[in-house]
């Protein structure tokens, strides 16, 4: 591979890459627990964008119940985005032959 087709497969992935970025930042995720009970709204850079909190869940006494699911859901939505981010990346770059373990952005 010559050196003019390795700068302009770079300057695609740079291209690519932020594209991706740009596509992450509208990506909107939910995550839920307490079977619905509880559902966070990230996008894919992982902000926290809404919380939606079932009546049934605002008692005082279930204030540390309540909490518990906010962090479950919250964990629900971010895995979810991790998991959207590796496939979109792994798409991205299947035709790179990069060496195992390389990992982007650099």
């Amino acid at each position: 591979m010559n050196l003019q087709k390795m700068m302009q497969q770079a300057q695609q992935m740079q291209q690519k890459l932020a594209e991706m970025q740009a596509k992450l930042e509208v990506e909107e995720i939910e995550g839920a627990s307490g079977g619905g009970l509880v559902k966070i709204l990230i996008n894919g850079k992982h902000l926290m964008l809404k919380a939606t909190i079932d009546e049934s869940l605002l008692k005082p006494v279930d204030k540390e119940v309540l909490e518990d699911l906010i962090v479950a859901a919250y964990n629900d939505a971010r895995n979810k985005a991790e998991t959207s981010a590796a496939g979109q990346m792994s798409q991205m770059t299947s035709g790179l032959n990069l060496p195992p373990g390389f990992k982007l952005p650099f």
